[in-house]
């Protein structure tokens, strides 16, 4: 967490590559309880499963990438990592409504990461085990994300 936060994340900012989203300890600013980071890539049809990829044109896919989300281990436990995905969700949603975003990507770092977010309806993409995805239109009314 440290690593990313204090030596990659302001160099990924200026570069336009991702823009990082910080949950700070109420009260002290230099206390970061939390990020994550956010950007955008586009899915390859045949990394989708089959039954999604089939209602969807034969060109990549528009999605955005949480690229890195990452919790400090003294609030591990607090809720602090889904009040961060539900504020990526959130921020994607909002959006999405100027620019066509199919679905939400991240990389999971662990099981136990892969875990968090299956959890959330998350999915692995055909490619890979750490990739995991989850169409934006399954935000929509679902009690996990409130």
């Amino acid at each position: 967490m440290d690593n990313y936060i204090h030596k990659q994340a302001g160099q990924d900012i200026k570069r336009s590559i991702s823009r990082v989203f910080v949950a700070e300890q109420p009260g002290n600013s230099k206390e970061v309880m939390g990020y994550y980071s956010l950007s955008t890539l586009s899915i390859e049809l045949s990394q989708l499963p089959e039954n999604l990829a089939r209602k969807l044109p034969r060109h990549p896919i528009p999605a955005a990438l949480i690229g890195r989300l990452a919790v400090s281990k003294s609030v591990q436990g607090y809720g602090i990592g889904k009040m961060l995905l539900i504020d990526a969700i959130k921020r994607t949603l909002s959006v999405s409504e100027q620019i066509a975003i199919y679905a939400m990507v991240v990389d999971a770092i662990d099981d136990n990461a892969k875990g968090f977010y299956e959890q959330y309806g998350f999915t692995c993409l055909n490619d890979s085990s750490a990739r995991l995805f989850l169409s934006l239109k399954s935000f929509g009314n679902n009690p996990k994300y409130s």
